[in-house]
């Protein structure tokens, strides 16, 4: 119950903050959107060579393993 309350009073200061404190919200979303995007960006292109990588990795143990059973037989 306590839980719900304190749930509601936050909504409400939550509210009445960003009513006071518009334009400073919407310089902090402004100043916000590039960083998240910079570092979006960033994790965007590690995970990309960390896939390439992992494909290139594939298809040399493919290789490896195609040669082995060719020595084989």
């Amino acid at each position: 119950m306590w839980i719900i309350l304190g749930g509601i009073v936050a909504i409400i200061l939550g509210v009445l903050g960003l009513i006071k404190w518009w334009l400073l919200f919407l310089k902090a979303l402004a100043a916000l959107v590039p960083f998240i995007l910079l570092v979006g960006g960033v994790l965007a292109v590690i995970i990309g060579i960390s896939s390439v990588k992992e494909r290139i990795e594939e298809k040399r143990e493919e290789a490896a393993e195609q040669s082995s059973t060719d020595d084989e037989s």
